[in-house]
């Protein structure tokens, strides 16, 4: 999200002008985006808005609550895409209304569940989830962008060029599953040292990239009150579940150390640039679930607390210098969400849900980054169908199509940027168009 580069100067007054040509910008930044927290994993998310995800029988259910893997120990084999279409605008004062993000977005998602009893010795099932989305179909895998924006960018729209997830679970009492998960990130850097001239040419150069996987752990609790309480006769909570999940927070890092040399310029040991970024940045998030199952009908609420107040520390950790990252102050956030699913026949029903979203971002001015986000309303609707027999395959087949809507509030902010001299006040609204369908084979 936040990057900074520093001097650190061997040089005389007489060259540090030529020294300042070759400064990176001094703040720039990348969205905060995820499919998973914004979106929805698969559309049976995307249509109820994660409400009844800790519920969701599909492979999904490793990220959000991978206990309840362990009631179904079918194996799975999930491929979906995913189409989100942003428009987010603003209103100026000095330059009249214009797009501020219009550029859309898809992902790829693949997921398999499978049962691991056949390879253990614990004589119970223990489930295991796989989770993979990778933005433009694959060929972004290591994409990454990171700018200041005199014009404003949205905090929390944009791509995410991987997305990997896991959980493994299992009963460990009638009615009462346990999961464990982990999201995995990538942090990666990079070391430049070379020997130039002004017009860029260089010799002598020395160039070392390394990116290693970070995984933050997600945790689980699964309760069907029947199973644990009434096994035996029909009681008043028959049909109800309930869960806890918590989501340890995770970001992806670039992280680049340069030195350059001009010769007869900037001599040794040269100018050093130190850049680092963090980009998809996800907070500790605590979510409590509960479900209810009469008849067709399936009702499911949950609530949602992150805790964004922490990623201030994270932009200043190790920068005692650094007392105040562009103005930026976040705010921790509490999201209700409410789905529901019909059944009409076996196989084949519809779902909707809705949900409010409070914004983050606490201030309404962070100079030179200038990210703008507002609360939001969401709604989603979807519909699936399984298909007992179909030409080619062995197993049911399930089709799922899903839609979402974000109704953005207007919010006022304050663009500031001294690298472009701009300084205006805006009101910004916008709406976000999402599409979802996906195929899956259970075996």
């Amino acid at each position: 999200m936040i990057s900074r580069s520093r001097l650190k100067p061997h040089l005389g007054p007489r060259r540090l002008g030529a020294a300042a040509l070759l400064l990176a910008p001094a703040i720039t930044c990348a969205n905060m985006g995820n499919i998973a927290t914004t979106y929805g994993v698969l559309p049976s998310d995307v249509a109820t808005v994660q409400a009844l995800s800790m519920f969701n029988t599909q492979v999904s259910t490793a990220y959000y609550n991978p206990a309840f893997l362990a009631r179904d120990t079918r194996g799975e084999m999930t491929a979906g895409l995913m189409h989100t279409d942003p428009n987010l605008k603003a209103d100026s004062q000095q330059h009249g209304k214009y797009k501020v993000q219009d550029d859309p977005t898809q992902q790829i998602l693949l997921g398999l569940r499978t049962d691991l009893s056949g390879i253990t010795e614990l004589g119970q099932s223990v489930v295991l989830g796989l989770l993979l989305g990778s933005e433009k179909y694959s060929q972004e895998l290591m994409a990454f962008t990171s700018q200041t924006a005199p014009y404003g960018q949205y905090f929390n729209h944009g791509r995410e060029p991987l997305f990997l997830s896991l959980g493994i679970g299992t009963n460990i009492w009638r009615g009462l599953a346990i999961g464990f998960g982990t999201r995995v990130t990538l942090h990666s850097d990079a070391k430049l040292v070379a020997h130039t001239d002004l017009s860029g040419n260089t010799q002598y150069e020395t160039l070392d990239v390394t990116a290693k996987p970070v995984l933050r752990p997600i945790l689980s609790m699964s309760l069907d009150w029947k199973e644990t309480f009434c096994p035996d006769a029909d009681c008043w909570y028959n049909g109800v579940e309930t869960a806890f999940a918590f989501r340890g927070y995770s970001y992806a890092r670039v992280s680049v150390d340069a030195n350059t040399i001009i010769p007869g310029t900037i001599p040794e040991p040269g100018l050093f640039i130190n850049l680092s970024t963090i980009d998809s940045y996800q907070p500790n998030t605590y979510v409590f679930g509960t479900q209810v199952k009469r008849g067709k009908w399936r009702t499911g609420v949950a609530l949602e607390f992150q805790e964004w107040s922490k990623l201030e520390d994270k932009l200043t950790a190790g920068h005692d210098d650094i007392k105040d990252v562009g103005d930026l102050q976040f705010r921790d956030t509490f999201t209700p969400r409410i789905g529901v699913e019909y059944e009409f026949e076996p196989g084949i029903g519809f779902s909707g849900g809705i949900a409010y979203q409070e914004s983050p971002l606490e201030t309404g001015v962070n100079k030179e980054i200038n990210y703008l986000d507002a609360r939001r309303t969401i709604f989603g609707l979807g519909f699936h169908a399984t298909a007992q027999r179909v030409y080619g395959f062995k197993h049911p087949v399930r089709f799922d199509l899903a839609y979402q809507y974000h109704a953005i509030g207007e919010r006022d902010f304050r663009l500031i940027s001294d690298q472009t001299g701009n300084n205006d006040r805006v009101k910004t609204d916008g709406d976000v168009n999402v599409f979802a369908a996906s195929i899956s084979m259970q075996f």
